[in-house]
């Protein structure tokens, strides 16, 4: 009797297998199945601030389109708008530049303007860069000057430059409503950053990697090393209180990787010079030797990086001018910027 218990036992066990047998042969995927979705999600799992990494801003969406355009002014040359676009669900506001005359068969060049560090309590959307901005829209480009989220009219926290990921966010969703426009080129769009900018619009450049031209003024912090030698000297910076979720941010993400370390592979990943290959923006940095905010040497830096690359770059150094090359050296470095920006869009 127990002879044929243990017989019966071993007959079902082999038809066992010979079924599991035949069913891997049909769908040989089914062994793997529960593993690769195991790993998958562990894969896709967010490490903490990944949102602040290139990686992470390279295979995000950005998607946008400009509201309704509110009049502000006009003269010979072009007339301005107030209007507004989808940033991360805030909307965002800008100043937008129509230059006057017959459109292009393709649409207008244009230029997508980023502010510097202002308090956003004292930043005003028609009083900040406006006669930068007139410069740009007089030599018949769509500017579109916006900003930042916390700043002006526009919703959200100002997140600040360097440990968030927020304005460059903001940057090509303005990109791609200006794409969206009708009576602009998509493929003439540039991109023009001012100190703090500069840091940000050469990111937005990294991550986008086919934006044809970007232009900096007086920019700074582009390999995170330089921010720990030169640092910046802006007595204008008023930072945000302790109860506020940003500053709470960056508190936690120093608590968590600690320091910018050159060596943590979590920071090589917010560093854009890690990630130029792709790259074929051109860009044009232009800095006063005697800029005592930002040192020039983030500039000069930049320079010998880029020139290690095939990336198309240029450094425009003026004697005077300060940080936000004014004066005498305004003319000639707003025509550099137009006539590069006339080259390369």
């Amino acid at each position: 009797m127990l002879l044929k218990k243990l017989t019966l036992i071993i007959i079902v066990g082999v038809l066992i297998l010979v079924l599991v047998n035949q069913n891997i042969e049909k769908n040989p995927e089914n062994i793997t199945a529960s593993y690769k979705s195991e790993t998958e999600d562990i894969v896709s799992t967010p490490i903490p601030f990944e949102e602040l990494t290139i990686p992470y801003l390279r295979n995000r969406d950005y998607s946008s389109n400009l509201g309704n355009m509110e009049k502000v002014s006009e003269n010979a040359s072009y007339t301005s708008y107030l209007t507004t676009y989808s940033s991360d669900g805030l909307k965002v506001y800008g100043l937008l530049t129509h230059p006057v005359g017959n459109k292009p068969e393709s649409g207008w060049p244009a230029v997508v303007f980023i502010h510097g560090y202002i308090p956003p309590s004292q930043y005003q959307t028609l009083v900040n860069y406006s006669s930068y901005v007139d410069f740009l829209a007089r030599n018949g480009f769509v500017v579109f000057k916006i900003d930042l989220r916390g700043h002006g009219k526009s919703e959200g926290e100002p997140g600040g430059g360097y440990y968030s990921s927020d304005y460059v966010i903001d940057v090509l969703n303005a990109y791609s409503a200006l794409q969206n426009i009708g009576f602009v080129d998509p493929r003439r769009i540039g991109l023009w950053g001012h100190s703090m900018a500069g840091n940000v619009s050469f990111r937005s450049a990294v991550v986008k990697k086919d934006i044809p031209a970007v232009v900096m003024w007086s920019g700074a912090v582009y390999t995170y090393k330089d921010l720990q030698e030169y640092g910046i000297n802006d007595n204008s910076y008023q930072p945000p209180s302790e109860d506020t979720p940003g500053r709470k941010r960056r508190m936690k993400l120093f608590e968590t990787y600690g320091q910018f370390n050159s060596e943590s592979d979590f920071w090589k990943q917010l560093v854009p010079i890690n990630y130029l290959e792709g790259v074929s923006t051109s860009f044009q940095l232009n800095h006063a030797v005697n800029d005592d905010v930002v040192s020039i040497e983030y500039s000069r830096n930049l320079m010998k990086i880029l020139d290690k690359t095939q990336i198309v770059h240029e450094l425009k150094e003026y004697s005077g001018g300060g940080h936000n090359i004014t004066g005498n050296t305004f003319n000639q470095a707003m025509k550099n910027t137009v006539e590069f920006f006339k080259k390369y869009l």
